[in-house]
């Protein structure tokens, strides 16, 4: 008898471990469905239609009024990207995301902060990008 509660004690000690280390581990690094999109990450006045989002022209001012981790908007190679909601989804330290926030982040992007000797994000960064998307940066005047 005793042997049997092990054993049912053990499966349920494992289960529960996997459990915790699926859910846990793949929903602090995948962002919601719906995460970034223009109708969750901010009211329906500040977000541009979706149809908007590769047209609607952000100068350097509008886009340095989005400078919080709260509020967070980049431009990366010429696209402004609200990342928002994504900040607390990031795999580094929050502190890592938010100095950019408000700025022209492209050489950051390419290597992960480090200047001259990082690295580039990965192709699932890459893929993720599109849907952060709120529009062009605009030429500064």
């Amino acid at each position: 008898m005793m042997r049997v509660v092990v054993l049912v004690a053990t499966a349920l000690f494992w289960l529960g471990v996997a459990s915790f280390a699926w859910h846990g581990w793949h929903d602090s690094v995948t962002p919601p469905a719906d995460a970034g999109s223009p109708a969750s990450a901010a009211p329906a006045a500040s977000a541009p239609a979706v149809d908007d989002r590769s047209t609607r022209r952000i100068t350097p001012t509008e886009l340095a009024r989005h400078a919080h981790s709260h509020d967070c908007w980049l431009a990366i190679d010429g696209a402004v990207y609200d990342v928002s909601t994504y900040g607390p989804l990031h795999p580094a330290e929050p502190e890592v995301l938010s100095v950019w926030c408000g700025r022209e982040a492209s050489a950051a992007y390419r290597t992960k902060g480090y200047a001259g000797s990082g690295r580039p994000h990965s192709a699932r960064a890459d893929a993720m990008l599109p849907r952060y998307r709120v529009g062009t940066l605009a030429p500064a005047n």
